[in-house]
């Protein structure tokens, strides 16, 4: 049995050339980390991270990250982040993949001054791996509300 040529998908436009590649994800890292690097940071006591989740603060008292503050990303502006730390890396989240409220967050922190990374996955991955949270029903709050 012959294999046949196919058109491929994947291969339609051609891959970036390794230094190209390299260039590219190490930006893409600039702006975005992952629950299990916020995780090990929090967990080991690095100082240079503030998590801000951008969510309502009834979702937030339901379930959050351990440590991180409220700041709904309609509320933001100079008043309301004048107590946030200059020096440090602000870390937005919201409930997942399908929500840009972190997005929107970090663009307007951005947009004010601030050194901010967006959480990929949001809250939703953050349970998802398993990882710990507060709140008044961290087991069983809705992962989207």
């Amino acid at each position: 049995m012959s294999a046949t040529a196919t058109h491929s998908f994947v291969l339609e436009h051609a891959p970036a050339e390794p230094a190209a590649a390299e260039r590219h994800f190490l930006s893409k890292l600039a702006f975005e980390t992952d629950p299990a690097d916020v995780h090990e940071d929090l967990r080991r006591g690095h100082g240079g991270i503030v998590v801000v989740d951008t969510r309502s603060p009834q979702a937030f008292a339901l379930c959050h990250v351990p440590g991180a503050i409220n700041l709904p990303t309609r509320t933001i502006s100079p008043e309301t982040t004048a107590s946030l730390p200059r020096d440090q890396v602000i870390v937005t989240y919201c409930w997942g993949p399908g929500c840009n409220g972190s997005t929107k967050a970090a663009a307007r922190l951005a947009a004010l001054g601030f050194r901010v990374k967006e959480m990929i996955g949001g809250i939703g991955y953050w349970r998802k791996e398993g990882l710990p949270v507060e709140g008044t029903s961290p087991d069983d709050a809705s992962l989207y509300a």
